[in-house]
């Protein structure tokens, strides 16, 4: 049973889920069974890019890669906005006003921090039990609650001239969890005094994983064909490289693995990556010298 991280460079016009889908058929083909198979934060079908997809053990984990943070590259459009606000909708509001490269500039401080954002109608946002992109299909007015992000970074990617009068600019954000960047367009094209949409959207990192670690959908497909996963497969802890190592002996692994606390720990408090050796054990909270299981992985080679 494969264990750890599948980082795909998701094509458009892709959803997470059929994206996940395809893993699971090609390790099926591939002679792996069944896996369990799940993905770490949802990229919406007209973006492109990073999507960690965890097998077995490391689906454990895939809720904390939906709490980290995300780098995205995107192209906004202006002069016109949409009721989706990409290129998939419809337009419903139009302007001749096109910002200047200064004024982008100047504008974009206004975004960075902690920023009060209204979703997208067309978001997966449940509202009253259903989605809202759901009600928004049904014509239903969907009125999305505020929510509170953080924006680290926003800059304008392109280079050359300033210009007095731009249609497109490309920009590059590096967001919290929860942040959508067609609301970020929206609402940067109207602090410019104009409307917008995005025309191209890729994310090009999801917590620690980055472009550099995906791999193409043709290259998934060469495993149905008999390539070796281990080859493309990156280990479960690649997704808690920001989380410090508590290694253990085999009696206090095997008291782990049974839930059990371990104390007399000379550690600073915080969460830690337990091993025997170089396999993981369990994600351990330590708090004044105790610590206590968050998350038990099962893994073979673990002292049971």
């Amino acid at each position: 049973m494969p264990h750890g991280w599948l980082i795909l460079d998701k094509p458009r016009g892709l959803g997470s889920t059929q994206a996940v889908a395809a893993v699971k058929r090609v390790l099926r083909q591939g002679g792996y069974g069944k896996v369990k198979v799940g993905h770490g934060g949802t990229l919406d079908p007209l973006a492109e890019g990073v999507l960690p997809i965890a097998l077995g053990e490391a689906t454990k984990l895939a809720g904390r890669m939906l709490d980290a943070s995300k780098i995205y590259d995107f192209t906004v459009r202006f002069g016109q906005e949409t009721d989706t606000l990409d290129v998939e909708g419809e337009v419903v509001a139009c302007s001749d006003v096109l910002p200047g490269r200064a004024g982008i500039e100047q504008a974009l401080g206004r975004f960075i921090g902690e920023i009060d954002q209204v979703p997208p109608a067309y978001s997966a946002i449940k509202i009253d039990g259903r989605r809202a992109y759901d009600r928004a299909r049904a014509g239903e007015k969907v009125d999305v609650p505020v929510r509170r992000v953080t924006v680290h970074r926003l800059d304008l990617r392109d280079e050359g001239r300033a210009a007095e009068h731009v249609h497109e600019a490309t920009f590059r954000a590096h967001v919290s969890k929860g942040t959508y960047v067609r609301s970020l367009a929206r609402d940067l094209a109207h602090a410019l005094g104009t409307v917008g949409h995005i025309i191209y959207l890729r994310r090009i990192k999801a917590g620690p994983f980055t472009l550099e670690q995906a791999i193409s959908l043709d290259k998934l497909e060469e495993i149905a064909k008999g390539a070796s996963l281990q080859d493309l497969l990156l280990p479960l802890e690649a997704g808690l490289d920001d989380i410090p190592a508590l290694q253990l002996d085999p009696d206090s692994a095997q008291a782990a693995r049974q839930g059990r606390v371990l104390s007399g720990l000379p550690h600073s408090d915080g969460l830690y990556l337990a091993r025997l050796g170089k396999v993981p054990v369990a994600l351990m909270e330590l708090v004044a010298g105790t610590a206590r299981v968050v998350r038990g992985f099962n893994l073979p080679d673990v002292a049971e």
